[in-house]
């Protein structure tokens, strides 16, 4: 018997990169039963030109990828990860919902600045440190977890602390 289907959310304020870049990655890591939407507090309404170019060279499917709001989301997560670098200043957005909530805070590489290459450069070290703690939190024994939310909760901390 299959578990039931669970949600995550990965969200961000701009939807653009980060929670762009999370989604994609997820799903295309994930089992079945286990969904990745994203979503913005105050999309862009644009997903980054760099964010799609760095998916499909990695093989991973961007159709559908779009920045949208949290208003009207298609469903009701049972995870929220915040993925703003608050360490830099920026407000992650709070969501309301009835959900387990982490923070995994990555720099936005929209913001980077540089050479072609130092901008390319923060774009793969975003996508590289998400796709590390996804595979982190795909590793747990994730059918348990869902039945135990503090202990869920302690795990997506600890992937926050350990995996850079």
């Amino acid at each position: 018997m299959s578990p039931q289907t669970r949600n995550v959310l990965f969200l961000c304020t701009g939807n653009s990169c980060r929670s762009i870049l999370a989604e994609a990655t997820f799903n295309h890591l994930a089992p079945p039963w286990l969904r990745a939407v994203s979503a913005g507090s105050h999309p862009t309404g644009e997903v980054h030109p760099r964010s799609l170019a760095l998916l499909q060279r990695e093989g991973i499917n961007t159709e559908g990828a779009a920045s949208k709001s949290w208003d009207g989301l298609p469903v009701t997560p049972d995870v929220v990860i915040t993925v703003c670098a608050s360490a830099a200043g920026e407000t992650c957005p709070a969501y309301l919902g009835p959900a387990i909530r982490a923070h995994w805070g990555v720099e936005d590489p929209a913001k980077a600045t540089g050479t072609d290459e130092e901008i390319e450069q923060a774009f793969v070290t975003a996508y590289r440190t998400l796709r590390a703690r996804i595979k982190a939190l795909l590793n747990l024994p994730l059918e348990s977890l869902f039945a135990d939310p503090t202990a869920l909760r302690e795990q997506l901390q600890r992937i926050y602390q350990d995996v850079h």
